[in-house]
């Protein structure tokens, strides 16, 4: 008898286990329309910040039905079947639900307001908060140098872009994005400490901290606006920064791409003028939702359209063109693919590309990478608040945004998509492309100069 108790015990114990620790699944519900949501795009103002409605006046854009949120009560009948909406796209009339029944998807694809569902996710949804206990703020302990820019000055120098913040150009008054993994202890350190940070915003855990979790975010945004003169100062140093996490550490699953539109959904409504992003995706954990490079189009991939939505509301992106330059992908990931972004490929010192950059072309034959910057030993801050060298596209892209940034603070009467054609033409290789490098490297400078003798001739 005893055995027998052991025996139901082990059985019940190894149950509650795998209930408390089994697994949840997501589906990206494609709804039908996105229902009465009591807003209309003659009253903008009541979901949308003055902000982004003023953007839009300047960049001679409307606001349109894809502004409009999703019917809450639409939400309520997606909840109603047993799962969590938890996060969802305006833009795209979509909606993920978690849940713990992998079947569930039938009862969302019977329901009337869907067009189709799609699994996007699987995993534990129970991710602990991370309790930061110490607040102590973190001092480089790198030797201070003689030039301003620190340990950066190559990163800039390299673009001409030090003559361009001479002339008064740092990014004051630019509203700026960055989309990454996470800001690790961004709050705690010395070299934000002048940092404008608007806003933080956790899509993927929301009402968590951006600040506690993953320092790609951290490396990233110091190469934007790291301000320690004779240490590092970053390229866009006076701009203004929402900090947005999108990235789930996790795992790699196609919610990423949720993760990210919404990001980008988010950044458009607070009116930001500038997104910058360091991620970029192809496979994922399961082999069966893998892309493949023919819809490298600019217009297919979920995390692809939104990038180009942006664009379509008056947004300036720079996004990595990633680095799977030596790996059996080896092009360019999504949603670098999308046509009206500056996608950013990396270089060395000596300027010949990194052998880890992603190259063009897309699939339907457009010049991608944009252009290249500095991705071989270039100056980062850590989450300890120190001085250290990566690799990266994803660092090549701060570097080369934060100079945009510049550039359009300098030519505000200049459209997203105007900019980027400058920025084109005053590269290095404007005049003959390649996979590798795009257009080549831009100089800034130059850039600033053309387009004032081109006012001043008009």
């Amino acid at each position: 008898m005893l055995y027998l108790r052991l025996c139901f015990l082990f059985v019940w114990l190894v149950l509650s286990f795998e209930t408390l620790c089994g697994e949840s699944y997501a589906f990206r519900v494609y709804l039908k329309d996105k229902g009465n949501s009591g807003y209309t795009i003659d009253q903008p103002e009541f979901f949308l910040s003055e902000a982004a409605i003023d953007r839009r006046l300047r960049e001679g854009k409307f606001v349109d039905k894809s502004d409009l949120p999703i019917s809450s009560s639409y939400l309520e009948i997606l909840a109603s079947t047993g799962g969590e909406p938890v996060v969802q796209s305006r833009w795209f009339s979509t909606v993920v639900v978690m849940t713990e029944d992998s079947a569930m998807v039938e009862r969302l694809q019977e329901l009337p307001i869907v067009d189709s569902a799609k699994w996007v996710w699987k995993g534990r949804k129970d991710l602990p908060i991370k309790d930061v206990r110490d607040t102590a703020r973190l001092y480089p302990s790198d030797d201070v140098l003689k030039p301003w820019y620190g340990y950066a000055e190559k990163q800039i120098k390299m673009f001409n872009g030090i003559k361009l913040h001479e002339e008064g150009y740092r990014g004051k008054g630019m509203q700026v994005a960055v989309i990454d993994a996470g800001f690790m202890n961004v709050d705690r350190m010395s070299a934000f400490t002048a940092a404008n940070i608007t806003g933080t915003r956790n899509i993927v855990n929301p009402g968590e901290s951006v600040y506690n979790d993953d320092g790609h975010g951290t490396k990233v945004f110091s190469c934007l606006a790291a301000n320690i003169p004779g240490i590092m100062v970053g390229t866009a140093p006076e701009a203004s920064y929402w900090l947005i996490k999108s990235e789930d550490g996790r795992s790699e699953y196609p919610i990423e791409e949720d993760y990210w539109t919404a990001a980008a959904e988010f950044a458009d409504s607070v009116g930001v003028k500038v997104i910058s992003s360091s991620l970029g995706y192809f496979t994922f954990d399961d082999e069966a939702l893998n892309y493949n490079q023919s819809l490298l189009d600019g217009k297919t991939a979920f995390i692809t359209r939104a990038a180009e939505m942006a664009a379509e509301k008056g947004i300036l992106l720079f996004i990595s063109g990633g680095n799977e330059g030596g790996g059996n992908w080896g092009k360019i990931t999504f949603p670098s693919d999308a046509e009206n972004v500056f996608t950013v490929g990396a270089i060395t010192s000596e300027k010949e590309r990194s052998s880890f950059s992603s190259v063009g072309f897309t699939a339907d034959g457009r010049v991608k990478p944009d252009a290249v910057a500095l991705g071989t030993g270039v100056t980062v801050m850590d989450c300890s608040g120190n001085v250290r060298f990566g690799n990266g596209t994803s660092f090549a892209t701060p570097i080369l945004a934060g100079l945009g940034i510049c550039l359009w603070q300098a030519l505000p009467w200049l459209s997203n998509k105007e900019i980027i054609g400058l920025m084109q033409h005053v590269s290095s290789q404007y005049k003959q492309p390649d996979i590798e490098m795009g257009y080549g490297i831009p100089d800034m400078y130059k850039a600033l100069n053309t387009e004032k003798r081109n006012v001043r001739n008009e």
